[in-house]
């Protein structure tokens, strides 16, 4: 029998993640690199191992908010730590959001003729000083999201499977 609660499966699954995402970065893959994929991969196996495990050792009888709640209690773990994650990892890395404002002022310049400059070197100093914010909102609605989508479908597949 698996004793690891959805609290252990969500460490687990959030450290493989972060190992991944320094793995990406010290080997300077980018964000368009496969690796990216294989972080939403290990994210969801986390959530699936913790809504199997569930099922088949402690309650095979489970209905849909049983198993959503097992697997909620995982990613929202994962979710907590990766946000934390990211949040100290880009304020620390000051470069991400220079090299953001760098593309942005030249979309800006390409592509919006109806500001002034001044106007422009405004919007461009306003994304570097909420650089940080902004990536940490994207990280927690992003793994919210992913995460219940993940475990809906995951609950919804075992319970029709069980049928």
């Amino acid at each position: 029998m698996n004793r690891l609660t959805p609290l252990a499966k969500g460490l687990i699954t959030a450290v493989a993640m972060i190992v991944l995402e320094f793995l990406i970065y010290y080997t300077k893959q980018g964000a368009g690199s496969k690796l990216n994929l294989v972080a939403y991969l290990i994210f969801a196996s986390g959530i699936i191992w913790t809504l199997v495990n569930y099922r088949r050792f402690i309650n095979p009888e489970a209905k849909f908010g049983e198993l959503f709640g097992q697997g909620f209690r995982c990613f929202i773990v994962v979710a907590a730590l990766l946000v934390t994650f990211t949040g100290i990892f880009t304020a620390t890395h000051p470069e991400f959001a220079e090299n953001d404002a760098k593309i942005y002022k030249e979309y800006l310049d390409k592509e919006v003729t109806n500001k002034t400059p001044a106007e422009k070197a405004e919007m461009v100093t306003g994304l570097k000083k909420h650089y940080t914010t902004g990536i940490i909102w994207s990280a927690i609605f992003g793994y919210l999201i992913l995460g219940s989508i993940i475990t809906a479908a995951g609950s919804g597949i075992l319970l029709i499977r069980r049928n």
